[in-house]
């Protein structure tokens, strides 16, 4: 077995992954289907993290779109505030 586990780094790997970038991007693209309120700020505030992180561990495009998905995410919301708004708010119907 000459040659094994002589380069030195056999086994370990160097992960460059930026988390948090890639944690707002998730909240950005679950928050455009559901829960946009909640999922569309932490897209955001992941995003601005995620980017702070990007010369050290990379992923600048990811958390800028962390942060374009968070935005959308709140605009999507205001737009089905104001739908449910102009047509006289949600109304619950049981048949009986």
């Amino acid at each position: 077995m000459a040659g094994y586990g002589t380069s030195g780094t056999h086994g370990h790997t160097q992960s460059r992954t930026n988390g948090l970038a890639i944690a707002g991007l998730v909240c950005g693209v679950v928050g455009v289907l559901v829960f946009s309120v909640i999922l569309g700020p932490l897209a955001i505030i992941f995003g601005v993290l995620g980017r702070k992180q990007a010369p050290a561990k990379g992923g600048a495009g990811m958390a800028k779109a962390a942060i374009i998905l968070g935005v959308v995410d709140l605009v999507i919301f205001a737009i089905m505030m104001f739908v449910a708004a102009s047509n006289g708010g949600f109304a619950w119907y049981v048949g009986g």
